[in-house]
């Protein structure tokens, strides 16, 4: 990632003053002047305002904090405005008209996710809001922030970017509000997005910018995307064409043909183009509908190599959304630089000392990779980090280790080290020329690729490297582990259950049933067994009492209630008794959230059973906590509707005790429907 400014990777973090967040802090900065100053023209304003549905914290954890040092460190004047009030334009305008551009992103999470639970009711707090609170920011804080900041100053370009813009770039799936919504780059009406990680295409855009293109003319930028109405013209369409008045709404289908590579050639970049089926073709409820919407969602998935992908189109009315192929990830020195700006690694100041929970889990962590490329369908990682990995180096790691004793509360205990996959570290494919090429969603799945490097080595002398540290006592793996990858190298699985595990490691085997594991492209339950054998081995061996805490998720499409009374028949069997549970929810853009709306696999075009029903969600759930007393009547009616009352007894098997108040009952809702009469007509 080149340019002016770039920190170098051999260089310790210092501590930098926070990125101003107040209008004192930038006046205090000599960019705005003081009350009753005149302007003066080059000398004042503000580069970028960043506006974020998240409570800034100085951390890399935090994309506000990560995009804001990296442009303060290319020589550009940033100012946050974290969590604005949004009825109206007004605080928008607390540091003047911004010079290049807005920045907006609705945070870590879809506003939609950090709103809702899985079964649609408002949640209680806000892990990425001071205090924890809920309601800092709106639904679809993208687009709300976009309007607000057109109003504010109608000239300035807006750079859209973030997990939601990302996921939502396309027509998708909106679980909370059940319908098929369009792109949100139309309803944001931004000038660019950037989807995915964001770094390498915000740089190559401001570097085409200080050139002298103007940000809503730039559109050929891998990692970004945009919308062009009926008379506007695609980066990929003739300009001899466009300017003879040819409209590229009325030419798509031959310049289309054009584009498309030959049966049987190659498809290079910047050669091809793909329209996807359109969003009025697929935002209906009939099946004709639901199969297109797969289909579209099948190439999406699909198309994501950056050496190979086409330009994605697909149609909205008049309009037309453009996506570029991805960005190529960071290599390591680009992601070593990344790390090395001067984050401060706390909540600013002005939050006056208060929690803010999504930090406190990370605080203390050290972050050594991105990407994943495991592809599970559920997961949105794949589609906004990349499948392929990018590693930091140990040098760079243990620097941040080394910075990490500066840090107020510190005690020496590092509550994780890893990433999105804690074992993926370094990993890549063996052949570059075939992965350049490659379309598969996942490398691990059906089964391990055998072009894939496997070797944990680089991890493990990392994993030692980082433990025998100055300063460090402790050092956990607390993110989440491929154990496939892991059986693979049983001294892996021995240095962690070792040195690693503070008597329980969590670990994500997802499902017990094998058709649900397939659609969710995660290991079958042999790969789970194997795992925790090899665990508890390694455990005895170390002289330590130590156990996994499988997470499991209910719900998911291809899991019936039979099949969830196998999960909670799972958990008897080895005592487990999960205080969190994970029922599926369809995040927008992943392929299973195509399972739940359609009932169709979109790699295979297959139909798969989906839970639909709140209830049967809230009873699938209830059995994987089936030992809590409030989920007895939930329990019982999954069991009689799965046809297993022999779960129901004093047995040691059994799920549920035996007798009860809805023993006897000959309907599973009987009971609570007599009560709710008798209530009703005491009221």
């Amino acid at each position: 990632m080149s340019g002016r400014g770039s920190s170098s990777s051999s260089c310790t973090p210092s501590i930098a003053p926070f990125l101003p967040m107040t209008l004192d802090e930038v006046r205090q900065r000599g960019w705005l002047p003081g009350p009753g100053d005149p302007w003066r023209e080059g000398e004042h304003g503000v580069d970028f305002v960043l506006v974020t549905g998240d409570a800034y914290v100085d951390h890399p954890s935090f994309a506000n904090a990560v995009i804001g040092r990296l442009l303060e460190a290319r020589g550009f004047r940033v100012a946050i405005l974290a969590q604005p009030d949004w009825q109206s334009a007004e605080p928008f305008r607390i540091f003047g008209r911004p010079r290049v551009a807005w920045l907006v992103s609705a945070g870590n999470l879809d506003s939609l996710l950090n709103h809702y639970t899985a079964h649609k009711r408002p949640r209680s707090d806000d892990s990425y809001s001071p205090g924890g609170r809920a309601g800092r920011r709106p639904e679809y804080a993208t687009v709300v922030y976009s309007q607000r900041c057109r109003q504010a100053y109608r000239d300035v370009p807006i750079i859209a970017g973030g997990v939601e813009v990302s996921m939502r770039r396309l027509a998708h799936f909106d679980y909370w509000h059940e319908k098929v919504r369009r792109s949100l780059i139309l309803d944001a009406r931004a000038d660019l997005v950037v989807y995915g990680m964001g770094e390498r295409p915000l740089v190559d855009v401001l570097e085409r910018h200080a050139r002298g293109t103007p940000i809503a003319e730039i559109r050929d930028v891998p990692g970004t995307a945009y919308a062009i109405g009926k008379h506007g013209r695609p980066h990929f369409f003739p300009e001899e064409e466009f300017a003879a008045g040819l409209p590229w709404y009325e030419q798509a289908d031959s310049l289309l043909s054009r584009l498309r590579p030959r049966p049987g050639t190659e498809l290079r970049p910047g050669e091809g183009v793909l329209e996807l089926p359109s969003y009025d073709e697929v935002r209906g409820v009939d099946d004709h509908s639901k199969e297109r919407f797969a289909r579209a969602q099948h190439i999406f998935h699909r198309e994501h190599n950056p050496d190979r992908a086409p330009v994605l189109v697909q149609r909205h009315g008049e309009q037309t959304v453009v996506i570029n192929p991805p960005a190529h990830p960071l290599t390591t020195e680009e992601l070593d630089a990344v790390f090395a700006l001067p984050y401060n690694k706390a909540p600013h100041p002005s939050y006056g000392g208060e929690r803010i929970p999504a930090f406190e889990t990370v605080q203390f962590s050290v972050n050594v990779m991105r990407g994943c490329f495991g592809g599970c369908t559920f997961c949105a990682i794949t589609e906004h980090q990349g499948k392929r990995i990018s590693s930091r180096s140990a040098e760079s790691v243990k620097r941040e280790v080394e910075d990490l004793q500066r840090l107020d509360g510190y005690k020496g205990v590092i509550s994780d080290l890893g990433g999105p996959t804690a074992n993926m570290y370094r990993m890549t494919c063996s052949r570059p020329e075939i992965e350049a090429r490659c379309r598969r969603p996942s490398c691990v799945h059906p089964t391990v690729c055998r072009l894939l490097k496997t070797d944990h080595s680089p991890i493990k002398e990392l994993m030692r490297e980082v433990r025998e540290a100055e300063g460090v006592k402790k050092v956990l793996i607390a993110s989440g582990i491929r154990m496939d990858l892991a059986t693979l190298d049983p001294d892996y699985i021995e240095e962690l259950a070792t040195h690693h595990v503070g008597g329980h490691l969590k670990v994500a085997p997802e499902h017990v049933d094998d058709e649900t594991l397939q659609l969710m492209k995660k290991p079958g339950m042999d790969v789970y067994l194997d795992f925790e054998k090899q665990f508890k081995d390694a455990s005895r061996k170390a002289g330590k009492e130590q156990y996994l805490v499988p997470y499991l998720m209910s719900s998911h499409p291809g899991c019936d209630m039979k099949s969830a009374v196998t999960m909670a028949e799972f958990l008897k069997a080895r005592n487990l008794k999960p205080q969190q549970v994970q029922d599926f929810i369809p995040t927008p853009g992943t392929p299973a959230t195509c399972m739940w709306w359609t009932g169709i696999d979109p790699h295979t075009m297959k139909r798969v059973h989906t839970t639909t029903r709140l209830r049967d969600k809230r009873k699938q759930k209830a059995l994987l906590q089936a030992w809590k007393p409030e989920n007895e009547t939930l329990v019982r009616e999954a069991l009689v509707e799965a046809g297993r009352t022999d779960l129901i007894g004093g047995h040691s098997a059994a799920l549920l005790p035996g007798g009860g108040r809805s023993a006897g009952a000959s309907s599973p809702r009987g009971g609570g429907e007599r009560r709710s009469r008798g209530r009703r007509r005491r009221r």
